[in-house]
């Protein structure tokens, strides 16, 4: 109980010195509990709207994806014959089926061409209105479709693009352009995380989605009073027979659910990292706070040890004020995730998905896991400030506040430090001379956390020459006062190397994979200009298959020397070694596209690969398969027929663009599929005719003006494209990482705070002496500053060889270019100066007000 008393007057008598790092406890917990609540509710309304819009049965094309996109190689929906409809209307135990129409291989577009898809990523649905929609949506607004110029919307996307009645949009799919009015607004009676959706009658669905009537996509079936979804399923199946994808309610939700689960798991455990790095910073934080209170209390602790405290007691007195620490910032953690992932739907809503805050899901695990995790990493990192606090011996009340150092203890952690830091070196060295990716990945891993350890207790050894050297290039101008700075940032090597770890952590990795990034986007750059023969790329951004109407606009465009069509089907392989590969794909294209990418081959000529009952396949490829020149390949084509095709070409495996690709000529897979289950292109290319690039390039755009869902770019879109790409990947990731920066910067703020406390008697001898506030102030900046720049210095460059390192394997998949971004790492040096400008602004301040007796008087 003396222990508990002791610890808590403690706890309350430095309450201003504990604040910071309970903030730092506080933002961990909170990002790590927010995290999970949003997974959650995501999760949670996810659940809600694929119970809510499945029917008790589903049936569906064999065809069809579980998620119901569209998959056939021809743009169109998989779809089954009306009569199908019947045969389950006659099935035992079927209340009601109703037959639906519906593609999210679409693209709407208002009157003035303006697409209507979201930008969150979330689908665009058009389909018909039917009994089994009307379970999930309310007609708010004018009236469903019922006939070929009228369509319904959802009201969200109404909102957003600002939709009325009346309103005429188009939908355009493969089949062509269907335009048509607004005759009504739908809104969801459960929350929709984002999807446009639009309706259309049943008829004209059919002729606009799939160009016929008399078919379905799904037929949904409702059971009848006492029957289960199990049971109708089995007796659907028997009137059907096996030709059909028969689905319960639960297993229609459990795939759809399954086609999200992917992403929000990348999600949840990339943000739970970034989680993980603020919590490791945080650990400096409380390790440097908890550090400097023992110093501040040798005297006191060596007085309770004068009058009987053991060292036991001393021990638990320091661990029961982390256990506090820990806590009181936790619990506030746990509310303060709450509100992150209420901000955090709120910013999902901007971004066009939306959450509502009714679906909220805090399950009772999400605050039992911010507690442990925020009282277990605080009492962790303050066992080593307690164990010391533990040592401090009775004659300590004697002498003057602060302990000497243990000079043992330093060359000892030097030594650990060195070894753990060579010991990083080498395995990232034997991460860039692996053969495979792979394997170097596995070396680079452990690199990186062999040498960030090592650099973090090697830090204090390095305090000592990298801020001398900042001190001589910076400090030193300021003259008297720039010195006393560089002096007080080398009066407690250890101080100095923890504060700048924590910032050393976040910016390591910031430079890392700003390294990563801009290497990636410069190999493709440099993949590009060398393998890229073509001058434009036509494609859709969203995934529309290119139709044969666009094409032809294309090949109509004045001032081009060749279009070159480009399509992805599947085929059962069957290799010389008498394998079989069941659904492979094989990319048809025309001859000229041996000139529009210039793929290094290892044999033969890539150009004889695209005549008659020819192919091209990779170098793995054929090394796996015991393949050569002249090599015959049975391909079972997918809705066609099956072709012997001899091997002309073996291209290079070390290319990024297209692959692991095996070509064909279009003509070869005409021969061999019906010309109504031909694919539709995926890509176009077209090249100008010499001196007219610019010219074609405005006639193309005209030319697809019709064609709103394609992109034409030429090389310096593409370029442009791809970096912006890469860039709003790092830009997020940049975001996530500011949480570890901001408990760094709060590090740095705490370690002057107390800084500062510490030395308040000098700081009044100074100031007696005739050092003038505004020198004082100054002086405080200096220190801060030079800490900053040395966690920086540590951060950005460790953060280089990661990145170096990480290159090395991409090098391996054909990503050939080291780039260093320097601007960036230049940028965040000189940043680092402002962070420690602005860590010392309270500290300074409040060390500028000390009264000058009253500092002198300090004990």
């Amino acid at each position: 109980m003396t222990v508990m008393k002791t610890s808590m007057r403690n706890f309350f008598a430095h309450k201003g010195r504990m604040a910071l790092s309970a903030v730092a406890v506080l933002l961990s917990v909170a990002f790590v509990c927010g995290t999970l609540v949003f997974t959650d509710t995501m999760n949670t309304t996810f659940d809600k709207l694929f119970a809510a819009t499945s029917s008790d049965v589903t049936v569906s094309a064999k065809g069809a994806s579980d998620s119901g996109e569209t998959t056939s190689g021809n743009g169109r929906p998989p779809v089954m014959p009306a009569s199908v409809l019947g045969k389950v209307r006659e099935a035992q135990g079927v209340k009601s089926a109703e037959g639906t129409v519906f593609s999210t291989s679409v693209t709407v577009v208002d009157a003035d061409k303006d697409n209507l898809s979201p930008s969150s990523g979330a689908p665009t649905i058009v389909g018909s209105w039917n009994g089994n929609e009307a379970r999930t949506m309310k007609v708010t607004s004018g009236t469903a479709p019922k006939g070929s110029d009228q369509v319904m919307v959802d009201a969200d996307t109404a909102d957003k693009h600002h939709l009325k009645l009346g309103d005429e949009i188009g939908v355009i799919s493969a089949v062509g352009t269907h335009t048509a009015k607004i005759s009504g607004i739908a809104t969801f009676t459960v929350t929709n995380p984002g999807a446009a959706i639009f309706y259309l009658d049943t008829k004209t669905a059919q002729e606009t989605l799939v160009g016929k009537t008399g078919v379905y996509t799904n037929v949904n079936v409702t059971a009848a009073p006492g029957v289960t979804d199990a049971q109708l399923k089995k007796n659907v199946v028997a009137g059907l027979g096996g030709d059909y994808k028969v689905q319960t309610a639960k297993e229609t939700a459990d795939a759809n659910q399954q086609d999200v689960e992917g992403f929000m798991n990348v999600m949840k455990y990339a943000m739970l990292g970034f989680a993980g790095i603020a919590f490791l910073v945080g650990i400096f934080l409380i390790i440097n706070t908890f550090s400097m209170l023992v110093a501040q209390r040798t005297r006191e602790i060596g007085l309770m040890r004068a009058i009987g405290s053991s060292r036991k007691q001393v021990n638990r007195s320091v661990l029961a004020e982390a256990l506090l620490l820990g806590v009181f910032g936790s619990v506030l953690g746990v509310g303060a995730g709450v509100g992150i992932a209420v901000g955090l739907m709120k910013l999902m809503g901007k971004m066009g998905m939306h959450l509502s805050t009714d679906d909220l899901t805090v399950v009772w695990t999400t605050p039992v896991v911010g507690l442990l995790l925020g009282v277990v990493v605080t009492v962790l990192a303050a066992y080593l400030p307690a164990r010391r606090a533990g040592k401090v011996s009775p004659m300590a009340a004697l002498r003057d506040a602060g302990a000497p150092a243990d000079a043992k203890a330093g060359r000892i952690r030097a030594l650990i430090g060195t070894v753990l830091t060579g010991a990083g070196g080498y395995a990232l060295y034997l991460a860039t001379a692996a053969d495979k990716a792979k394997d170097g990945s596995l070396w680079l891993g452990l690199g990186v956390v062999l040498s960030l350890i090592g650099f973090v207790v090697i830090g204090p050894l390095l305090a000592g020459g990298v801020v001398r050297v900042l001190g001589a290039v910076i400090l030193r101008v300021f003259g008297p006062v720039g010195r006393m700075a560089e002096r007080n940032a080398l009066r407690n090597p250890r101080r100095t190397g923890a504060t700048g770890a924590a910032l050393m952590i976040g910016l390591a990795l910031v430079a890392c994979l700003s390294v990563v990034g801009s290497s990636m986007v410069a190999s493709a750059t440099d993949q590009l200009d060398k393998t890229v023969g073509t001058d434009f790329i036509i494609q859709s951004d969203s995934g529309q298959l290119i139709t044969p109407a666009a094409v032809k606009a294309v090949k109509d465009t004045p001032g081009l020397e060749q279009v070159t069509e480009y399509r992805i089907t599947e085929a059962d392989y069957t290799t010389p070694d008498g394998k079989t590969l069941k659904d492979t794909d094989v990319t048809a294209a025309d001859p000229s596209y041996a000139t529009d990418l210039r793929t290094k081959t290892v044999a033969g000529n890539l150009k004889d690969a695209y005549l008659p009952d020819s192919m091209s396949v990779h170098e793995k490829f054929a090394k796996a398969h015991g393949i050569h020149l002249g090599s015959k390949i049975k391909l079972a084509f997918k809705d066609g027929a099956t072709a012997n095709l001899t091997v002309r070409a073996i291209t290079s495996s070390d290319v990024v663009i297209d692959a692991g690709s095996k070509y064909i000529s279009i003509a070869t897979l005409a021969k061999y599929v019906p010309a109504d289950k031909m694919p539709l292109d995926q890509l176009v290319f077209a090249s100008a005719k010499d001196g007219q690039q610019d010219t074609a390039y405005k006639s193309l755009k005209s030319a697809l003006h019709d064609y709103p869902q394609y992109t034409v770019r030429d090389q310096t879109d593409y370029k442009q494209a791809l970096k912006d790409q890469i860039g709003q990947l790092l830009n997020m990731i940049y975001g996530l990482l500011a949480l570890a920066i901001i408990v760094a910067v709060l590090g740095v703020v705490n370690t002057l705070a107390l800084s500062v406390v510490e030395r308040t008697r000098e700081i009044g001898l100074m100031r007696a002496i005739g050092l003038s506030r505004r020198q004082l102030r100054r002086m405080i900046r200096m220190e801060s500053v030079v800490i900053a720049l040395f966690g920086a210095l540590l951060g950005l460059g460790l953060g280089m060889g990661w990145g170096a390192t990480a290159q090395q394997l991409l090098a391996l998949e054909g990503l050939n270019v080291l780039e260093i971004p320097w601007p960036t790492i230049t940028a965040v040096f000189i940043g680092s100066a402002f962070v420690g400008l602005f860590a010392a602004l309270v500290p300074a301040f409040r060390a500028g007000r000390m009264n000058v007796l009253n500092a002198i008087a300090t004990e």
